[in-house]
């Protein structure tokens, strides 16, 4: 058994959770999987093999979108700073891959600089040559987001063949390496410019077994009235929807992303709403780090053996001495045919399989007699590791989740909304009347009372049958009104008081208008002769 798993002493000495599952995750990945993937020649076919780094950097979140979609205004507006080599305009502004990330003094890294840093996740990007490596660089700056997570800013994404051409890099495979090491990848749309040009359309096919880190954000959308916002709305999803193959629909963000008044605020609570959704799903992604990345491992592991059965196949098929060429094409052209034949002998399903068009492209430039046979003893490895290994490290994700404090991004724009009367839903639905020095209910008290008192109170109070035929006229379903009850009868008698009536009311009006109810009655609901007991 691995010392990871096993050793007490080591798990005292390294308690935070990315130390301990990062630790887990390395061994398992060199001594288990790096073998079967070197052995099968993995990395000229799918993705470069695994460092350090990769194990222990912070969550990233990797943002794309077509050119002047507010994708640099977005992080500016997460990190409430301007963040070195910063560029923003209507034109094509951003022509860099930039990795914001912590620093202790504001600089700029160069792509060549950086891609030579054993400390940093992007050693395996120097494959992709000068051209791209001058058009990358890191951003450090002080900032408490950045303490949780790093940011990447992407080019703008251009229309046309000859812009595609022009970068002299492979824009989508760039794409595509980040896509297989971020924690969450978000796509920017303009309200105003939504058409989907050809290369955005091939960046988001190279997203493909990515779709669980896709988040949309529908970008402006202040800039236009509601009747056009929800045919904006409906259009991004049928374009998503022919490109995005999966029966699922993908979550749609509305808003406007920076700290300018809203041109349109006709739909300022829907933008609140939308904006504090999405800033929960980003301040989770430290917490579920260490989770992802198991997650990513386990596909990883699964393409690979796959990758195996493939190149074993091709090599049984391949002749010893005369034909090699003729074969090579005739096996390239058949690989569909061959992977049917290994669905069927080894119980694979057809999604862990890789793209065929680009397994044919791959193949074209490979010498098939430089294939290694099957070796089971390496199969067997991988299977003991997502059988055994992977379970016990998923127990101590758990574990170790439950003994460490909660892990949010914090600072910028996360901490504007956190507390006072700017926090999202604050003095609105059962937060109505928090700051006031009256009762909020004592307003509409002497309309309840007149049915309070139809209901043949004895000794000032109503029986639960008796407040049941009324609370019933709301139509709302009984698990609601008996929490309703049960907020309202503070005394815990079982019965209601004309005070308690009226508060049952108000808390029937408050889920009407579509707010949720507390899951505990806040003290400035507290009827006033109740306060008293407090």
């Amino acid at each position: 058994m691995f010392s990871w798993v096993s050793k007490d002493a080591r798990r005292k000495k390294e308690p935070e959770l990315f130390q301990t599952v990062a630790e887990g995750l390395r061994q398992l990945y060199a001594q288990k999987l790096l073998p079967l993937e070197e052995h099968y020649r993995f990395h000229e076919f799918h993705s470069p093999a695994l460092e350090d780094a990769d194990f222990d950097n912070k969550p990233m979140v990797l943002l794309v979108g077509q050119y002047s979609t507010g994708k640099t205004t977005f992080i500016r507006h997460l990190i409430e700073q301007d963040f070195p080599g910063m560029r923003i305009g209507p034109e094509p502004t951003t022509d860099s891959f930039i990795a914001v990330m912590h620093g202790p003094t504001e600089g700029v890294v160069p792509g060549n600089a950086l891609v030579v840093d054993p400390r940093r996740p992007f050693r395996k990007l120097n494959a992709f040559g000068n051209a791209f490596l001058n058009r990358f660089m890191c951003a450090q700056l002080p900032n408490p987001v950045l303490d949780s997570i790093s940011i990447i800013d992407t080019p703008g994404i251009l229309s046309g063949e000859k812009q595609r051409i022009s970068r002299g890099y492979d824009f989508a495979a760039v794409l595509e390496w980040f896509a297989e090491r971020v924690d969450r990848i978000i796509l920017l749309f303009d309200a105003h410019k939504l058409d989907i040009s050809d290369e955005f359309s091939e960046v988001i096919k190279a997203l493909k077994n990515h779709e669980d880190k896709i988040r949309v954000v529908l970008n402006k959308a202040d800039q236009i009235e509601t009747q056009q916002l929800m045919r904006v709305y409906g259009a991004l999803m049928w374009s998503l929807g022919k490109i995005i193959n999966t029966p699922e629909v993908v979550r749609v963000y509305i808003g406007s992303f920076w700290s300018h008044p809203l041109l349109i605020p006709d739909n300022r609570k829907l933008f609140e709403a939308e904006e504090q959704d999405l800033f929960k799903d980003i301040q989770s992604l430290p917490r579920n780090a260490a989770l992802r990345k198991l997650n990513d491992l386990i596909k990883r592991a699964r393409l690979a053996k796959v990758h195996a059965y493939i190149i074993s196949s091709l090599k049984k098929e391949m002749p010893n001495v005369f034909g090699k060429e003729s074969k090579k094409k005739e096996l390239v052209n058949n690989l569909g045919e061959i992977y049917q034949k290994i669905e069927r002998e080894h119980q694979i399903s057809p999604g862990d399989f890789p793209s065929l068009r680009k397994m044919q492209e791959l193949l074209q430039t490979q010498d098939f007699s430089k294939f290694q046979a099957l070796k089971p003893k390496l199969l067997d490895t991988v299977d003991d590791m997502l059988a055994n290994d992977i379970a016990r490290l998923m127990v101590m994700v758990r574990q170790e989740e439950a003994q460490m404090p909660s892990q949010a991004v914090k600072g910028g724009a996360f901490d504007g909304t956190m507390n006072g009367p700017f926090g999202h839903g604050y003095g609105e639905g059962a937060g109505e009347g928090i700051d006031d020095v009256e009762w909020v209910v004592g307003k509409d008290k002497p309309t309840y009372d007149e049915i309070f008192y139809t209901l043949s109170p004895v000794n000032g109070k109503i029986t639960g049958a008796n407040a049941k035929k009324e609370m019933v006229k709301s139509k709302l379903p009984n698990t609601v009104l008996g929490k309703i009850w049960k907020l309202a009868d503070v005394d815990k008698d079982g019965l209601l008081d004309d005070e308690e009536f009226a508060l049952a009311n108000h808390l029937i009006k408050v889920k009407l208008e579509g707010h949720e109810l507390p899951a505990d009655l806040p003290p400035h609901l507290i009827p006033p002769s109740k306060r008293r007991h407090e």
